[in-house]
């Protein structure tokens, strides 16, 4: 329950998602995460460091800890999934864009 509530919280996820590949800086995170408030993702990388998901490095940028990476990999079939869904309600969207809509 306390991994469902850690990456429950808005924006834990995305974070996890944009370290995924490499570290990131605040300001170039901040902009990969649709520019959310400084405040919001300085307390969600507390808590994702809290929890050991994520460390701060020497030069300041963030990245993924070991933890952090398996985490990520944890999570993959539920990235599968939601393609598998996004393609499912894009399959039964009308020509007016309502998803499930009848002829």
């Amino acid at each position: 329950m306390a991994a469902l509530d850690l990456f429950g919280r808005r924006w834990s996820l995305r974070i996890v998602w944009e370290l995924r590949d490499s570290a990131l800086g605040f300001r170039a995170l901040q902009r990969r995460c649709e520019d959310m408030s400084s405040s919001v993702l300085r307390q969600r990388l507390t808590e994702l460091a809290d929890a050991r998901i994520v460390e701060q490095l020497t030069d300041a940028s963030y990245t993924l800890t070991p933890l952090g990476h398996e985490a990520y990999h944890a999570l993959r079939p539920l990235i599968r999934w939601s393609d598998k869904w996004s393609t499912a309600l894009a399959e039964t969207a009308s020509p007016s864009g309502e998803a499930g809509s009848g002829p």
